[in-house]
């Protein structure tokens, strides 16, 4: 991604942090980079351009904390267990992963539409974001498809049953905990709990 693409979003996702999307102005966003509008406006197209780009970065780097998350350790079930610590962490500290996996967005948040946009962008990684963005439902498949595949080694989820299931039950576990933060013990107790009873 070029850096100026990259600054751009910085400073866009450090502007949400203090104010309403809806207050957030390119010119803002534009100079907090140190590029100009028009830059902006090359690379996003629109703002709803930039939302959703925004949005598209933070679904991958979401998914790339899962994916070190689930390399964290040797044994499965504490792999399973990081990843959902990991997971109910994130949502915890980003308010668009949390809305991502929520399907809560509040009027604070760019709230752009899940279903692909026309693209006519010249921008490789703008045409991807003006893609299909995932949903709560989606998240669940990605991160239960990944965990399955680094788990077995690469394997697919169909021949994989039970741990398919294991892998599905912590993701809805870790996401239970986001909407409903677990008390003493935390998110590991309860993944820990969970998986003592199924055949991981």
């Amino acid at each position: 991604m070029p850096a100026a693409r990259e600054s751009l979003l910085d400073a866009a996702y450090a502007a949400l942090a203090r104010r309403p999307w809806a207050a957030v102005r390119m010119v803002d966003v534009a100079a907090a980079a140190g590029v100009s509008r028009q830059t902006l406006y090359n690379e996003f197209g629109s703002k709803e351009g930039l939302a959703r780009a925004l949005v598209r970065r933070e679904a991958d780097g979401y998914l790339a904390g899962v994916e070190r998350a689930l390399g964290s350790h040797t044994e499965v079930r504490e792999r399973l267990t990081a990843t959902a610590e990991w997971m109910a962490a994130a949502a915890r500290d980003n308010v668009l992963v949390r809305a991502m996996l929520t399907g809560c967005w509040s009027e604070r948040l760019p709230s752009p539409t899940l279903s692909a946009v026309p693209s006519s962008s010249a921008v490789p990684a703008q045409r991807r974001a003006d893609g299909p963005l995932p949903s709560p439902g989606d998240f669940v498949q990605l991160v239960r498809d990944r965990a399955v595949a680094v788990l077995a080694g690469g394997g697919a989820v169909k021949g994989n049953g039970e741990l398919a299931r294991s892998c599905e039950l912590v993701v809805r576990l870790a996401l239970s905990c986001v909407a409903a933060p677990p008390g003493e013990g935390g998110v590991a107790e309860l993944v820990r709990g969970a998986l003592s009873r199924q055949p991981v």
